[in-house]
């Protein structure tokens, strides 16, 4: 069967500028959802568009978005809406590289859990586009430290996992501050009934676009199941653990409890395991997700609707503890993995309660490796510790710190190689740097009795 090549950006973008910033930035030819909403987006027309993470939806709204922008008019005339926190600063920083092709476009991001007299100051001096989470634009709006009344584009970017968690009533009092003369994009990578009830609430005349797809997935992805009783899981998953070489491993629980659970019991068997779950504070979740993503931690054990929005690069093997409901879930959970055309490892343990949804898994083309816990093998009697150890520093953007200051005092004043000094961190208040685990401890020492910038700070390890 012949199969369809996907077009350059070429065949519907004409602005010469964003066509060498979609060149520079590796943007080759579009995805399929981006070569059919793309041109209905274009004209201004609604869309409904299913898209699931990683299938190149923000470019499919954003290209529009930004092209329609009048630079010179310093009033909010696009609004993305996410549904966390995490996902909400992914597109900022996506539409801000495609933003590259002119200047002065002003991006503002608005979340809960950061301070909110910041933001009102920010949104004091303009902006062109707000990206932001529902509860924290209905604040703003509240309290009429910004106004929509400019509005010529919304976006609803995972609608579904929005009504999941709540935001309907939210959604519906930021729309109602808006003009209803405007283009609505929504994306879902499901279209329940309360979905359907929004698009008709929400938006005039929206074509539908709707990618099918095959139920397998990458085939970089290698797929195992191991068919265990309900007491054997905790012995099966540390059998897997010590038998793999991965270094970054998300194992998925369908509860809060579950995850808390589990977390306590890696951590009394000798792993270093984080926790990612609804019930966790902003400032912990941010730094379980950074320790994680940068080698510190080789395990993050989570909730589906706290997975969402996630972009860590490089995970090694995903772990399904316990089966997700559908297959929409773990089609998502095990794309974690097996990215950029790297190898991925996907585990599954089936309980006898969960053979049903298993075998529809297999049904839907899902081709799983089946074994038994006798299969297991470990090649080692410990867990390994992670490869790095994170120090954090009390300075961030805040105190004009930036990662060349930190590495320049690493290297150069405390003679550590480049090549023992990892991912680099710079947020508002603070700084965290990934030292190798051997070497940790000069740095720290290092750092505590020197200066950076003229100026000392405290220093702390972390986890």
């Amino acid at each position: 069967m012949k199969t369809h090549t996907p077009h350059p950006f070429n065949h519907l973008i004409h602005h010469p500028s964003m066509l060498e910033t979609l060149e520079r930035l590796g943007y080759q030819r579009m995805t399929p959802i981006q070569e059919a909403s793309l041109p209905l987006a274009l004209e201004g027309r609604d869309v409904v568009a299913q898209a699931k993470t990683g299938s190149g939806k923000t470019a499919a709204f954003g290209l529009p978005l930004l092209l329609s922008l009048h630079v010179n008019s310093m009033r909010i005339q696009s609004v993305v809406l996410c549904p966390t926190r995490e996902l909400a600063e992914q597109v900022s920083n996506e539409l801000r590289r495609l933003a590259q092709f002119t200047h002065n476009i002003k991006i503002v991001t608005l979340c809960g859990g950061t301070r909110f007299v910041p933001q009102c100051i920010n949104l004091e001096h303009g902006a062109h586009i707000v990206v932001g989470t529902p509860g924290r634009i209905l604040q703003h709006l509240q309290e009429k430290t910004i106004d929509f009344s400019h509005i010529k584009t919304l976006v609803l970017d995972e609608a579904d996992r929005m009504l999941d968690m709540g935001f309907y009533e939210d959604i519906e009092k930021i729309i109602a501050k808006m003009p209803s003369k405007r283009q609505t994009l929504l994306f879902s990578a499901t279209f329940p009934k309360e979905i359907e009830r929004m698009c008709k609430e929400v938006q005039n005349d929206a074509l539908h676009v709707s990618i099918e797809e095959e139920a397998h997935t990458s085939p970089n992805i290698t797929q195992v199941c191991y068919k265990v009783e309900a007491s054997e899981k905790e012995k099966a998953l540390k059998g897997v653990l010590l038998q793999s070489d991965a270094k970054s491993v998300i194992i998925f629980c369908k509860t809060k409890i579950g995850v808390a659970e589990l977390q306590g019991y890696l951590l009394d068997e000798g792993f270093d395991a984080l926790s990612l779950h609804g019930d966790l504070e902003q400032i912990d979740r941010d730094e379980h997700l950074l320790l994680f993503a940068n080698g510190s931690a080789q395990i993050l054990v989570a909730t589906d609707l706290a997975s969402r929005g996630l972009d860590v690069k490089d995970v090694e093997m995903v772990i399904n503890y316990e089966l997700p409901q559908t297959m929409e879930i773990y089609t998502h959970r095990i794309g974690r993995t097996g990215r950029m055309d790297k190898e991925g490892m996907a585990v599954s343990f089936v309980t006898p309660r969960e053979e049903s949804f298993f075998e529809e898994l297999t049904e839907a083309n899902f081709a799983f490796t089946c074994k038994s816990i006798g299969d297991l093998n470990p090649t080692q009697t410990k867990p390994k510790k992670a490869l790095y150890i994170t120090l954090c520093i009390d300075a961030g953007k805040k105190h004009k710190m930036r990662a060349g200051d930190i590495l320049g005092t690493l290297t150069k004043d405390l003679g550590l190689e480049a090549n023992v000094i990892g991912k680099i961190d710079i947020l508002e208040k603070f700084s965290y740097v990934a030292i190798a685990r051997e070497y940790a401890d000069k740095a720290f020492d290092g750092l505590c009795a020197t200066t950076i910038k003229n100026r000392r700070f405290k220093i702390w390890k972390l986890g």
